[in-house]
């Protein structure tokens, strides 16, 4: 077991897993998130592999949507995951989008995660969305365990949502969302509650007119700078929630 630092809401909580395990089983859910193409499918029994050596909680759903994977024609495959993550809001893998949805704070959120990726010396490849659930992931697993954790509580209530909602789809994508939850600290009571305002009420109402998987290029412009002025960030941020 680990404590982290960052685990203020969780004082006396320790990680269910070791921090091996724990990126371990990251790296393998951030896998299996992504596009199901011919290089996923040549990784699953090296994914499969992995979840063997991990404690049943979170192994079990993994080696579950491993065979799932490979038992599936996987051209009908690719048609059910867009169908899945790209047709249906309620199963976005965008964290930010379910707190924010469509709007203009979005666009600020993913401004922070990007900054927290350059702190911790990560530049993502143009067009790669930060908040992808699966960058997340890829990041906690290789950079930084402590910053991916923290994204990861940040947004708890979101993963929670979108946990049920592929189950509720009856989605073989749900074992990873199953297995990822079982590396974080229990809910405590305030994120039950985040999670139940999210279900009823829904991730807020787009703004017209805004691209809601794009950042705000002014907003890029004068809130993500480079690392060297990462100490004005801060300031910087404060300013622009004044005037939001």
């Amino acid at each position: 077991m680990i404590s982290l630092p960052l685990l203020r809401r969780h004082r006396s909580a320790a990680l269910p897993l070791t921090t091996d395990q724990t990126q371990a089983a990251w790296q393998c859910v951030s896998l299996l998130l992504g596009y199901p193409d011919d290089e996923l499918h040549g990784r699953l029994p090296a994914i499969r592999s992995v979840a063997e050596q991990l404690p049943e909680a979170v192994g079990a759903p993994i080696l579950r949507l491993v065979g799932a994977l490979e038992e599936e024609d996987p051209e009908r495959l690719r048609v059910v995951y867009v169908e899945t993550f790209d047709y249906t809001r309620r199963c976005a893998p965008y964290l930010t989008y379910f707190a924010h949805g469509d709007t203009r704070k979005r666009g600020l959120a993913l401004v922070q995660i990007k900054q927290a990726y350059r702190r911790a010396g990560v530049e993502l490849a143009d067009g790669e969305l930060p908040d992808h659930l699966s960058v997340v992931l890829e990041f906690g697993a290789t950079a930084s365990l402590e910053g991916g954790m923290r994204l990861l509580l940040d947004h708890r209530a979101g993963v929670e949502v979108l946990r049920m909602a592929l189950q509720d789809k009856g989605s073989r994508w749900a074992d990873a969302l199953v297995a990822l939850s079982a590396t974080l600290p229990p809910l405590d009571g305030d994120e039950k509650e985040a999670v139940a305002r999210l279900i009823a009420a829904g991730p807020p109402e787009e703004e017209v007119g805004l691209d809601p998987y794009s950042i705000d290029p002014t907003l890029d412009a004068h809130l993500n700078p480079r690392p060297s002025a990462d100490a004005d960030l801060d300031e910087l941020l404060s300013r622009q929630g004044n005037r939001s």
